[in-house]
């Protein structure tokens, strides 16, 4: 990895720390909310290592692939993996995956176990696709309209450009929370999110879904 990508990493890590101590400051339990895939890893990694009282922080996925945790394709895995260790292993982690066979079966379950934690988010950390996806909201997901509108938690997902059904947490439940960040590495990411601030249609580009939020970009090449 670069030092540049590592230096943004930790970073972000302490910017995302910093809003979860504010929080604490005047209520019991803060929710951080993070991405799947590698582009967090070293973020992952970097959170860790911070000072907190992990033992009131509640951890939640934006989005899942609908797998067995065990599979190599589990953001669940991940968080577990390189978030989950050390002092961090005191927060509670909620996965966004039920022991049904589909997402559309699992997602009354998992919106009931979400509705326990403390909402709004404390802090929502963001990745992008190069196709302007965050979250599991895919331009060409027949589901991205109910995602970008539904006051539910969390919406089912299916699109022709994965291979995997997904569960996402909805726009309106990622829109509440009281800090947001986007962490995208490398420069096609770059010229995809500077196109898409051309413009304003979330359907084209659902990152723009979350420009009117105060929203703390974190790049490195």
């Amino acid at each position: 990895m670069s030092q540049a990508r590592q230096h943004l990493a930790e970073q972000l890590a302490e910017a995302v720390a910093e809003g979860l101590r504010a929080d604490l400051k005047h209520q019991e339990r803060a929710l951080l909310v993070v991405s799947g895939g590698a582009t967090p890893i070293p973020f992952f990694q970097a959170l860790a290592a911070m000072p907190l009282a992990w033992e009131r922080v509640d951890i939640t996925l934006a989005d899942e692939r609908w797998v067995a945790e065990q599979n190599s394709e589990s953001n669940a895995q991940r968080v577990r993996e390189h978030l989950l260790q050390g002092a961090a292993a005191r927060a509670k982690f909620v996965p966004l995956t039920a022991a049904t066979e589909t997402p559309e079966e699992g997602a009354a379950e998992v919106g009931r176990r979400l509705e326990t934690l403390n909402w709004p988010a404390s802090v929502v950390v963001l990745g992008m696709g190069n196709d302007g996806h965050t979250a599991s909201l895919f331009p060409d997901s027949r589901e991205l309209a109910l995602a970008l509108t539904t006051a539910e938690s969390v919406v089912a997902v299916r699109s022709p450009s994965q291979p995997l059904p997904r569960m996402t947490l909805s726009a309106d439940r990622l829109h509440q929370a009281r800090r947001h960040f986007v962490h995208i590495t490398g420069e096609e990411k770059r010229a995809v999110l500077a196109n898409a601030l051309q413009g304003d249609d979330a359907r084209q580009f659902p990152i723009r879904a979350f420009f009117a939020c105060p929203l703390a970009t974190y790049w490195a090449p």
